[in-house]
């Protein structure tokens, strides 16, 4: 099993690029999953960015194609550094092809409770009477890797899909670990909250999602402990549909949020 910081590792180039590998693991259906692709661009960022602002706390993502597995370079171009935050652009490319790029904010997060939220923590039964998702998981098609990986427990009321039998309410939740054992930070939530399976499961329209566009919040330093996660579709049309993620840690806290465009298989496309 490789870790998600090996995963993730980046070197710094001569040019002052960064190179990383793409690992095999952290895919879905053969093709490299669109938050681990972010947080690798994320640790880029951040090691350029420097001690004042150690943290990811907003990213915008757009997928252009598929890389390969094997080595990357992230190109990261500083926009403007204050006292309160660096933005930044980002640009992983593979062979001199550019094929995700990124606009991330740099902070400094802490653990502290909001001054005022109205989101509630998603109700979940207890994570051991979740169902542990395989990575040759039911109704796919494909292999997941990403679940040798990731513990992802979902809530048994959203799994109708596994068995022909969707509730298409657009709603799937579950809960979430690193399978190394390893704690959840900045980076790594947002492998949590570009979340597996996509809702289209639940709507009756299984298959591979790839993200075209992902905007993600991190909101604080999420407690020790599983991240429990709620993703939501509020439009699907013709081959096109949102996903709206949210993320609480252990204390109950909004850890993460983010919003999603996909491509989806319907009977329209």
């Amino acid at each position: 099993m490789t870790t998600f910081r090996d995963a993730t590792a980046i070197t710094a180039g001569a040019d002052g690029d960064f190179d990383a590998t793409l690992d095999e693991q952290w895919s879905v259906g053969g093709r490299a999953h669109g938050g681990y692709l972010l947080a690798i661009m994320g640790r880029a960022a951040v090691e350029s960015a420097g001690a004042e602002h150690p943290h990811l706390t907003a990213v915008s993502g757009t997928f252009l194609a598929p890389p390969a597995f094997g080595p990357v370079r992230v190109a990261v171009e500083t926009l403007r550094q204050g006292r309160a935050l660096t933005q930044v652009r980002a640009r992983l490319s593979q062979d001199g092809a550019p094929l995700v790029e990124a606009l991330i904010t740099l902070g400094r997060l802490s653990e502290g409770d909001p001054w005022w939220s109205d989101t509630e923590p998603v109700e979940l039964p207890d994570e051991q009477e979740c169902f542990l998702t395989p990575a040759e998981a039911p109704g796919a098609g494909f292999r997941v890797p990403l679940m040798d990986v990731v513990e992802q427990r979902l809530n048994p009321a959203h799994l109708g899909f596994a068995f022909g039998t969707p509730a298409r309410e657009g709603v799937i939740a579950g809960w979430q670990r690193l399978a190394d054992g390893s704690e959840w930070d900045p980076l790594s939530l947002l492998v949590a909250i570009d979340a597996v399976p996509p809702v289209s499961y639940d709507l009756g329209a299984p298959g591979w999602a790839p993200t075209i566009q992902l905007s993600a919040y991190i909101r604080r330093l999420p407690a020790p402990g599983p991240v429990r996660v709620r993703v939501k579709a509020s439009d699907v049309t013709g081959d096109r549909m949102d996903e709206t993620a949210h993320a609480w840690d252990a204390k109950g806290h909004l850890v993460a949020q983010a919003t999603q465009l996909a491509a989806v298989r319907t009977a329209q496309a």
